[in-house]
């Protein structure tokens, strides 16, 4: 990992099977941005077509460094393939949260879709934040772009 910032985050495992017969976190290969979470549900369970769930992911994590935060966001062929999408988009874990990291699973497909123990439902991604200085203005300096909006530089 030469040149990646490191940050060391405190991991509280909540299910006793994170580690055992559920894997921890951790990247599927080498160049991944996030780190595979699975689904610690006691039995499979079968979404409906839009129907929803807040699924367990076994663990609790405390970042405590308030220039990061946690993402979790879906798996791009889960989404794609069988429309298995967050709920919630992405779901955004402050620095200073302590408690479980919940799934929030969303079916937008057309057929059930079921979920098994231990499988890879989404990703962790850690990233930095940014604190901004709000400095309140009457006028922008002009930009090339300005206040083009929703495609103003082209549709494609």
């Amino acid at each position: 990992m030469s040149g990646q910032p490191v940050i060391d985050i405190e991991l509280k495992i909540l299910d006793p099977r994170l580690g055992d017969s559920i894997a921890l976190p951790e990247a599927a290969t080498a160049g991944s941005a996030g780190m595979d979470l699975r689904a610690a549900i006691a039995a499979p369970l079968t979404l409906a077509p839009g129907e929803s769930a807040l699924v367990p992911s076994g663990m609790a994590i405390h970042i405590g460094d308030p220039g990061w935060c946690a993402l979790i966001v879906p798996r791009s062929g889960l989404g794609h393939k069988y429309g298995l999408v967050m709920g919630n988009l992405v779901g955004v874990i402050d620095a200073d949260y302590q408690g479980p990291l919940m799934i929030s699973c969303w079916n937008r497909g057309n057929r059930p879709y079921t979920l098994a123990v231990g499988d890879r439902i989404a990703q962790l991604l850690l990233v930095p934040v940014g604190r901004p200085r709000l400095n309140v203005v009457n006028d922008f300096a002009p930009s090339e772009r300005g206040d083009g909006g929703f495609g103003s530089t082209g549709i494609q």
